[in-house]
């Protein structure tokens, strides 16, 4: 072992490098425990190579459908379409934001953009590591899938963190939404 100091400016340096790239204390926390740090120096050697995990979805592909329901309308996506936070924004009606809106509404308000559908909502609920920390005590919505339930009322399916982990749940579209309630867009091609 050598004795490793780290100087002030040294500290500076990463400091800044952190901040450039976006990183939290807890990534930096995640970082310093177990192996990964070592993992880091075998790429910094030359000894490995970092590779980036895609995550591609079928967005093209039909939509799963909830026992007893049937999808109504389904914006059908790209076949590789990569999940990217950075490509997202999260809407919400100006007039919702004072009062509950229609989900009726709040769709018709959405026509113009590109909304997401269940495919994407499918694949975040297995890979909960990919969903933002901010999206905690929200309900997303994926309106680029209608569904009629069992009792043949339309409805849309959403994400919502339950303060243990993420689930998915729906509302009726001609429910109430308020200021909790989030229709997720993309802001480039779908």
């Amino acid at each position: 072992m050598s004795d490793l100091m780290l100087d002030v400016s040294q500290a500076a340096e990463l400091k800044m490098a952190f901040r450039r790239h976006g990183w939290t204390n807890a990534d930096i926390k995640t970082l310093s425990e177990g192996d990964l740090l070592g993992k880091v120096l075998m790429v910094i050697k030359k000894r490995a190579e970092i590779v980036r995990t895609e995550h591609l979805i079928d967005c093209s592909a039909p939509p799963f459908c909830p026992a007893g329901w049937t999808v109504k309308k389904h914006k059908p996506g790209s076949e590789k379409y990569e999940f990217d936070p950075a490509q997202i924004s999260l809407y919400q009606s100006k007039k919702q934001k004072k009062e509950a809106i229609d989900g009726k509404e709040l769709h018709q308000e959405l026509a113009s953009w590109q909304f997401l559908n269940a495919n994407v909502l499918d694949h975040l609920l297995s890979h909960q590591n990919l969903i933002p920390e901010k999206w905690k005590y929200k309900f997303i919505f994926f309106f680029g899938t209608i569904y009629l339930s069992n009792s043949g009322g339309p409805c849309v399916r959403c994400l919502r963190w339950n303060d243990h982990s993420w689930e998915e749940n729906w509302e009726w579209l001609n429910s109430g939404l308020d200021d909790r309630h989030f229709a997720i867009v993309h802001k480039g091609h779908f």
